[in-house]
């Protein structure tokens, strides 16, 4: 995706995209970061704002899952918190039925200068502090939001699993030298499938992200790729696959 700073166009862009992929054969559907919004100001999001349970974006991600019948990871929407200056990045998985299973909070909040472009999401996220892995039709599956996946300790301590998810919104400079090799290494060192919807494309604001949305097999393969603009990543998830690589390299 490419979002804007309207959140009823961004939500219309993924329920177009979310009806593509069920239309093409999917039955797990994956939203980049901040899909709901880019502002032109890091606050944007703030103001757009949801109390955990009801909302726009949590009411559209379930009623989106149930209309399509397939599972959703919505990238991440912005819950309250205790301080109105802040929110959590909260990754939101929903059932095929429509019903919540999972939430994981951003554990981990980027920081990054590089010339003119500067970020520090410590000024507008509170960070989570619990990792999240649940049992899905579609195996274990592992969540986790962007700068998350340069930690691969947190991936580590959740045990085995089949498929995570790295829904992101990379600087380009940060993109185009890590972004490959850390789906990849976390894809392999975990023996599991890496799903990486990002945003990509240049901002209302003039923000421009890397995107190369990404699905990776558990050899470190890459399966699918899109370099930037609106549309849709497709794979498959090959459980013998998974037992295969796992029984070579027990």
């Amino acid at each position: 995706m490419v979002s804007g700073p309207e959140v009823a166009a961004n939500l219309a862009a993924a329920d177009r995209l979310i009806a593509a992929a069920a239309a093409a054969g999917a039955k797990l559907a994956a939203l980049p970061e901040n899909f709901y919004l880019i502002g032109r100001h890091e606050g944007d999001k703030v103001a757009v704002r949801e109390a955990d349970g009801s909302g726009p974006v949590q009411d559209f991600l379930a009623q989106v899952a149930k209309k399509n019948k397939i599972w959703i990871v919505g990238g991440t929407a912005p819950i309250s918190t205790d301080d109105d200056k802040r929110i959590r990045g909260a990754c939101l998985v929903y059932a095929d039925s429509g019903g919540r299973v999972a939430r994981y909070d951003k554990m981990h909040l980027f920081r990054f200068e590089h010339g003119t472009e500067r970020y520090d999401e410590a000024r507008t996220l509170q960070a989570g502090s619990r990792p999240v892995a649940i049992a899905s039709p579609f195996g274990r599956l592992a969540l986790s939001v962007c700068y998350d996946v340069r930690f691969p300790e947190l991936y580590r301590g959740l045990g085995e699993f089949d498929v995570m998810f790295v829904p992101s919104a990379f600087t380009v400079p940060t993109g185009a030298a890590h972004w490959e090799t850390l789906l990849r290494a976390r894809a392999i060192e975990n023996k599991a499938y890496v799903v990486a919807p990002a945003q990509g494309g240049t901002h209302a604001s003039g923000r421009r992200t890397w995107g190369h949305s990404m699905i990776v097999d558990p050899w470190g393969e890459i399966l699918a790729v899109r370099d930037a603009g609106e549309g849709v990543v497709l794979a498959e998830i090959d459980q013998e696959r998974l037992k295969e690589i796992r029984r070579r390299l027990n």
